[in-house]
């Protein structure tokens, strides 16, 4: 049986090199824009998971990396290659989208078939223990699998060719929670044994925060937060200010993600928090007291959303 470990096509890079780099990536749909000048970096070997709500451009992005739509605007570089379109560029990449591809009339078994001569570095007995695994019946017709059993058959077919970089776009809606946790088994086992890059979809948090090394949060075409799950608990933080009576907020921090007024109580979150930055709300506005409540990634990823959409509504 092959190991994930092993990889017999190009070296896996190593260190601090960049697997996707991506600078003012654009795309609109009409009046409607989808991603709205993206700046990401990841770094060879890292799991990055995108959590955004659906519309978010999630899917935008990933489509534009994976070279599906043309891009408006900026610059794309995938493991050292600009030239989305490149041949040898997709024998490195293995591709899970939310809708699978595959032809419905053939059996698992023809699947493999069909698709291993695509790919130079397909390890077929990879392929086979993945199909026992996922405990796929090979004589039974894409049509007739179920929404779980067809996500495992585009993890294994994007997993058998040994790529560099794995990219999974909402690989798990609407799966139900065990087959959800098994997907997610697989590709945490694929991540442990590789050097493989790997970048995740989705709008499950619990999904993202389990795999991730490091979150980027996209609501409304822009990538609004990144960083580890630490570094985000870390640095965004819920301030509870209850303000003199008759008072309003004096001045509002730049770097609020969120806020809420309700009666005397206004409840912000920030980003990049600090003592200073405590003070200084104290000084500019008199409260009668002022308290610092930790997050979750869960609840920094609904102030940010719910923070994009009400400036977005406000705004003329």
């Amino acid at each position: 049986m092959t190991s994930l470990l092993s990889s017999p096509g190009a070296p896996i890079f190593e260190g601090e090199a960049t697997a996707i780099s991506v600078r003012g990536l654009t795309k609109r749909y009409g009046k409607q824009l989808a991603c709205n000048s993206v700046d990401l970096e990841i770094r060879v070997g890292k799991t990055f998971g995108l959590l955004g709500p659906n519309g978010a451009g999630k899917s935008s992005l990933i489509r534009m990396l994976m070279g599906l739509i043309p891009k408006d605007a900026g610059d794309v570089s995938i493991l050292d290659c600009k030239e989305l379109y490149a041949s040898e560029l997709r024998q490195k990449i293995g591709y899970v989208p939310e809708l699978h591809y595959i032809y419905r009339w053939m059996t698992i078994q023809q699947v493999l078939r069909f698709v291993s001569p695509l790919y130079e570095h397909w390890d077929t007995d990879l392929a086979d223990s993945l199909v026992d695994k996922f405990q796929l019946p090979r004589s039974k017709r894409v049509s007739a699998l179920s929404k779980g059993m067809t996500a495992k058959l585009g993890l294994l077919i994007a997993l058998a060719h040994h790529p560099q970089l794995l990219i999974l776009d909402e690989p798990t809606s609407g799966l139900d929670p065990v087959i959800r946790e098994d997907f997610l088994e697989s590709v945490l086992q694929s991540h442990a044994r590789s050097d493989r890059t790997i970048l995740f979809s989705s709008h499950h948090v619990d999904d993202v925060e389990r795999v991730s090394d490091e979150v980027g949060i996209m609501v409304q075409g822009r990538l609004v937060v990144r960083g580890s799950v630490d570094e985000l608990r870390g640095r965004i933080k819920r301030i509870r200010v209850v303000l003199q009576d008759g008072r309003l907020p004096n001045r509002v921090p730049s770097s609020t993600l969120h806020q809420k007024l309700a009666r005397r109580e206004w409840t912000l979150t920030v980003d990049h928090f600090s003592v200073d930055l405590l003070r200084q709300i104290e000084v500019d506005n008199d409260p009668v007291s002022a308290e610092v409540f930790d997050l979750n990634l869960e609840e920094i990823f609904k102030d940010v959303v719910r923070g994009l959409d009400a400036r977005t509504e406000s705004a003329p």
